[in-house]
C-alpha cells in the first residue's frame, strides 16, 4: 500500500557492451544496492540493456551493418528470461522498476520502456514513438497505445525517453492521465555538457507543467569504453558529458544533488503531498485546462501490419427427416 512518501532512486551506471548478460547482471546488482538504501521505486537511463546504440552517432550508415547487428542478436525480447529476472528483482525486494532496453521484435528493434511493479508485473511496454535523428536507422516507430499511465504500488507512473520530452503532446497525452511520477530515459555520455543542461530544463519544466515528480536516469560510459566504440578521439568527444539523473519534485526542485559525471545511485524521498499542493494551484489537464478551445486528439490503438479478415462461415442447410 503506498505512504505518503516515497524513496526513489534514479541509477546512472555504465552498461557491459559485451551484451546483455553483463549489463541485466548490473541491474540486478543496482536493483539490490538502491533496495537496501530504501528505495521503493529505481529507474534506469535509456534502452540501457544491452546498451545503448552509440555507435549509430559517430559511425557513416555504410559502417553500422556489423555493430547494427551485434545489437540485435544482444537485444532483449519480451517476455524472455531476462525480463523475467528483472521481474523477479522487482518482487524479491517489492520495488517498482523502469528499465530501458532494445527490444527485439522479430527483425526489427524498438527502444523501448518496462514497468515492473513491486509483485514483478510487467505493467507496461511502451516504445519510443519517433526516433532521434540518428536512432532512425537503429529503431523502428512505436504508437500511440504506448502513451499510458499505469498503476503501481507507489503511484500513477508515466515514463517517455530522451526527445520524446520534446513533443508536447506525447507529455499531455500522460498528463491528462494525471501522472504522479514520471520516468526519463536518456542515453547519457552524449553530445556534450549542452545535452547536461538540456535535460536538465526539461525535466524541471516537466515536473512543473506535470505537477509531478520527475525521476530520470541517464546512462554513463568509461574512458575505456569510449574507445572501444570509437578510436578517433576527435569522434570520442561526441561521447562524453551530457549526463542529468536528477531527481525532482512538482516545484520544479532538485531532491538531490544531481549525478552529472561517473557511476552512481541518486535516492531521495518524494512527498506525495506535493501533487496536490502544485496541482491546487496549477493543474494543466483540469482547472487550467480549456478543452473547448485546446484538446488533444490520442490514437490509443496498437499499430498493426496485419489486418486480417476471417472468412465467414458458410450457412449450413436445414437438414430434414427423410
Amino acid at each position: 500500500m503506498r505512504t505518503d512518501t516515497i524513496r526513489a532512486a534514479a541509477v546512472q551506471i555504465a552498461p557491459d557492451l559485451n551484451g546483455r548478460a553483463g549489463t541485466i547482471e548490473r541491474v540486478l546488482n543496482a536493483i539490490a544496492e538502491a533496495a537496501d538504501k530504501g528505495a521503493e521505486f529505481i529507474v534506469f537511463p535509456e534502452t540501457f540493456v544491452p546498451y545503448y546504440p552509440y555507435f549509430s552517432f559517430v559511425l557513416p550508415p555504410a559502417q553500422q551493418g556489423a555493430p547494427h547487428l551485434e545489437l540485435m542478436k544482444e537485444a532483449v525480447v519480451v517476455p524472455s528470461p531476462e525480463t523475467q529476472a528483472v521481474a523477479d528483482a522487482a518482487a524479491k525486494r517489492g520495488v517498482v522498476v523502469v528499465l530501458g532496453v532494445n527490444e527485439r521484435d522479430h527483425g526489427s528493434l524498438y527502444n523501448a520502456q518496462l514497468i515492473f511493479d513491486a509483485d514483478g508485473t510487467l505493467k507496461l511496454k511502451r516504445r519510443k514513438i519517433t526516433p532521434t535523428y540518428h536512432e532512425r536507422m537503429v529503431w523502428g516507430q512505436g504508437d500511440g497505445a504506448g502513451l499510458k499511465v499505469v498503476d503501481t504500488r507507489v503511484g500513477r507512473v508515466g515514463a517517455l525517453a530522451c526527445w520524446e520530452h520534446y513533443n508536447p503532446l506525447a507529455r499531455y497525452a500522460l498528463m491528462t492521465q494525471h501522472e504522479e511520477i514520471h520516468a526519463g530515459h536518456y542515453p547519457g555520455s552524449l553530445v556534450g555538457d549542452v545535452f547536461r543542461d538540456q535535460i536538465e530544463v526539461t525535466m524541471r519544466h516537466h515536473a512543473l507543467e506535470s505537477g509531478c515528480f520527475v525521476v530520470n536516469a541517464t546512462g554513463w560510459l568509461t574512458e575505456e569504453q569510449i574507445a572501444q566504440i570509437h578510436p578517433d578521439p576527435k569522434l570520442q568527444k561526441a561521447m562524453r558529458s551530457g549526463c542529468m539523473t536528477c531527481i525532482i519534485s512538482p516545484e520544479g526542485r532538485h531532491l538531490a544533488e544531481p549525478l552529472t559525471e561517473g557511476e552512481g545511485i541518486l535516492i531521495a524521498d518524494l512527498d506525495m503531498k506535493l501533487v496536490a499542493k502544485r496541482k491546487r494551484m496549477m493543474d494543466s489537464v483540469g482547472h487550467y485546462a480549456r478543452p473547448e478551445l485546446l484538446s488533444l486528439n490520442h490514437d490509443a490503438r496498437p499499430a498493426r501490419t496485419r489486418h486480417a479478415t476471417d472468412l465467414a462461415p458458410e450457412p449450413q442447410e436445414d437438414s430434414e427427416d427423410v
